[in-house]
This record gives C-alpha cells, sequence and structure tokens, in this order.
C-alpha cells in the first residue's frame, strides 16, 4: 500500500508538516507515506489553464497513483487555509484525481479545538461534485497546542495522543482496502468483459488516445514519465529505467502486460514482429485489448481475463501447429495487488520445446506417445463451472497478434535431441 499526505500550509514552519512527517516515520514499517510538496502549486485561476505544467502534474500523478490521501489542516479564520483549497481547485478543475480516494482528515493547532471547525469545512469540500473523495468518516484526529506538542526530532511527545492516532490510523488502513475492493471492475459474466478500455482506473493517462500510434511518447509526455538513468525504487531493489528495460529485454520469453481496464500498455519490445512467437507492433502499445484482437477471438479473450479476475491464477494453452521441434504456449498469470485486488494479466509466450530437449539429452530418455495416457485439456485453468469457459477446445492462435481462435492440436511426436554436451561443472559447450 502506498500512501501520499499533504499539509495545507506554504509557511517555513508547520506544525501540520510536522505532524505528516511524523505519521510517515511513525508507520514507515506498515505502509509507504509520501509527503508531497505544495510551495510551487502556482495560484489557481481559470484564465490560465496550467493543469499541464510540471508542478501541477507531478501533484496529480502522485495522488491519482496513491491507494489514499492524509490531508493536514491549519485552521484559518476558522476555515481551511489559501494553500489548501489551491491545491484543490487545480485537483478538481481538468484534473479529478481525488475522485473514488480514500482521504483521511487530520490537524493541527496553535490552540485548544485542533482545527476543528477546518477539518469540518475540508470534509464537506472534498466530498462536493467535482472533487468526490471517500473522506473517512468520523475518527478525527485533532491536534491542540501544537506547539508545545512535538519534541526537539519532532515526534509526538505524549503517549496517549500516541496510542489513539494509532488507533485511527489503522482504521483508515482498513478503509483504503475497503473503497479499493469498491472500486474494482467487477463484470458479472465474461461477456460483460469491457475490451474497450472504457472503466478507468488509478494508473489509467487521461488526456491521450488510447489509439494513437504514438501513445507511449505522448503519455510519457503527460506524466512527465523518467527515462534513462533516473533511478526507480522497487519492492526489492533500485534500478534505473534504462536497466528495467535491459532486465525485461532479457527475458527468454516474450511479456506482454494488459492492465486491469483491458488495456495494453506494455510488451517486451526486443525482438521485430516478424520474428516473435506472437507478433506484437509498437503502435499497438496503449491500444484497448479490443483492438489488438480479431473478432473471432474476442470471447475466448474476455473467457480468460475473466476468469483471472475472478481467482484463477494461472491459464495456459498452446498452439496449433506444433510438432516435434516447437511447443510455443501462451501463459496468462493473473496479477494482483498487496489487497488481493485485480490488476492486470501478465502474458507470457514461450516455446518450451529447447527445455524439453535439454531434459531428455541430459536424462537420456525420450518422448514416445502413450495410448493408455489420459490427455489433458489443451486449455488448462479456466473455470468451467462458472461458465468462464465454454469450450474445451484449444484456441488457435492469430498470427498477427497472438490472440485465439478454436482448433485442436495434433498429438505430439517422438523428438530426437539434438543438442551440444554441455560441461556439468561449468555449462561450457564442448561441441
Amino acid at each position: 500500500m502506498r500512501l501520499v499526505a499533504i499539509a495545507g500550509s506554504i509557511g517555513e514552519q508547520s506544525y501540520n508538516r510536522m505532524l505528516v512527517r511524523f505519521i510517515a516515520r511513525h508507520y514507515k514499517d506498515e505502509v509507504e507515506i509520501e509527503v508531497l510538496d505544495i510551495d510551487d502549486i502556482p495560484v489557481f485561476t481559470q484564465d490560465e489553464d496550467l493543469s499541464d505544467s510540471v508542478a501541477v502534474q507531478k501533484l496529480y500523478q502522485k495522488v491519482f497513483s496513491s491507494d489514499g490521501v492524509i490531508l493536514a489542516t491549519p485552521e484559518h479564520n476558522h476555515t481551511v487555509p489559501a494553500a489548501m483549497k489551491n491545491v484543490i481547485e487545480w485537483l478538481s478543475f481538468k484534473l479529478h484525481p481525488f475522485e473514488v480516494k480514500p482521504v483521511w482528515i487530520v490537524g493541527a493547532s496553535y490552540h485548544r479545538q485542533g482545527s476543528s471547525r477546518a477539518q469540518l469545512h475540508l470534509k464537506q469540500i472534498m466530498e462536493s461534485p467535482g472533487v468526490n473523495a471517500y473522506v473517512m468518516p468520523s475518527n478525527e484526529f485533532l491536534l491542540s497546542d501544537a506547539k508545545h506538542a512535538f519534541d526537539d526530532e519532532g515526534n509526538l511527545k505524549d503517549a496517549g495522543t500516541v496510542k489513539f492516532l494509532d488507533s485511527i490510523f489503522e482504521k483508515f488502513l482498513h478503509y483504503v482496502k475497503v473503497i479499493d475492493l469498491l472500486d474494482t471492475p467487477d463484470p458479472k459474466n465474461y461477456l460483460d468483459e469491457d475490451l474497450e478500455s472504457n472503466h478507468k482506473v488509478n494508473t489509467t493517462i487521461d488526456g491521450v488516445d488510447m489509439k494513437a500510434e504514438d501513445w507511449v511518447e505522448r503519455a510519457a509526455e503527460k506524466v512527465h514519465a523518467v527515462d534513462g538513468r533516473t533511478y526507480v525504487k522497487l519492492d526489492r531493489g533500485i534500478l534505473t529505467v534504462n536497466q528495467l528495460n535491459y532486465f525485461l529485454n532479457s527475458m527468454p520469453m516474450e511479456l506482454t502486460y494488459a492492465d486491469d481496464n483491458n488495456q495494453f500498455i506494455y510488451y517486451n519490445h526486443y525482438l521485430p514482429a516478424n520474428k516473435m512467437l506472437a507478433p506484437r507492433q509498437p503502435g499497438q502499445a496503449g491500444d484497448p485489448l479490443s483492438n489488438v484482437h480479431p473478432g473471432r477471438a474476442v470471447n475466448h479473450v474476455k473467457q480468460v481475463i475473466h476468469a483471472l479476475r475472478n481467482g484463477t491464477d494461472l491459464v495456459s494453452m498452446p498452439v496449433p501447429g506444433n510438432g516435434p521441434d516447437k511447443h510455443i504456449m501462451h501463459y496468462y498469470k493473473a496479477m494482483r495487488d498487496e489487497n488481493g485486488r485485480y490488476r492486470g494479466v501478465n502474458e507470457w509466450v514461450l516455446d518450451i520445446m529447447p527445455i524439453i530437449k535439454y531434459y531428455l539429452a541430459v536424462t537420456g530418455q525420450k518422448l514416445v506417445d502413450d495410448p493408455t495416457a489420459k490427455r489433458i485439456p489443451p486449455v488448462t485453468g479456466l473455470d468451467v463451472t462458472s461458465g468462464a469457459s465454454e469450450a474445451p477446445k484449444a484456441p488457435q492462435t492469430d498470427a498477427d497478434t497472438g490472440a485465439s481462435e478454436e482448433e485442436t492440436p495434433a498429438p505430439q511426436a517422438e523428438v530426437k535431441p539434438d543438442i551440444p554436451a554441455t560441461d556439468a561443472d561449468t555449462g561450457a559447450s564442448e561441441g
């Protein structure tokens, strides 16, 4: 889970900024919380639309891609300060990252009321049309007498206050999970799967034509995406964008990523289309899945995605035309986040015959037909009891896109391996 926090003050000394920084440090072992800076956000005016400016877009993308938002508001003249209102104006004018986003409002003030009136006002603003946030009800955290609440290291001094904060923070984490599941696309059967990608998810890039040939370049410009030598923090590692590309392009298989909105957003582009097992074209990146599959394959695609979305972990199928020298497989793996929500499909395409040949060579075995064997269905992983799959036949792969049509592959013939002998100690080849 990844949260962002915004303190509604641009003053050098801000107790609300101290509060969100304490929250980020105190709960760093439970969740990642990034405190966002709003100092460079321009003053809002409809006469000069700066929605695409670097400062506004950076803030928008951070909020939009987060799982939840913490807002810490001071109280100025019984209401929210201008800096906080300014941020909300920009993020509800042309951009709407707060829509159906779980929000927790906290606040600190010099006096005894702990920004209570400002918090109430901010809640009304955040739930208004055009903003449409899901503000966590009740569970207020009102830090009064803020100038005496922190020690020299910026930590809250009172143990009782921290304990109370702990209890509310735990509730907010549960609230984020509940709201996340409420926003999940939920087609009732596979025919309702939307391959036109009309249902926005929290990684959708607005304002760029999905079907544009240069979608990658235009989308990257829209969100000011990093590239080259810029570092990216992953779960257990830090890589530059270049290193990520090297890593993914060196995979011994063709990889495709379609998100939970059924938008085709990535493939590892290390071979030209005419040399791929399941050909892809650079201009297809960004397309809805309806655009990268022929009409005859649409129902098969919907069946696979619906099965993955509803609990199936993996669907696998061979392509037609396999024989003694190749056995190309398509694997469709469900990707889920830490809350168990479906986040898209990882498809990989692989010719497994070189692996089989290697195994046969090193073990001295061979493949022969077994007339008594009970053959498994060519398509595995689909839940036929739920209607996710209606046909046990193996889908035929479309030569241009990897999409499917029905056809059952022929039985495998005996394979005679022809690979070089390998030195057992070093892996070096002898011949």
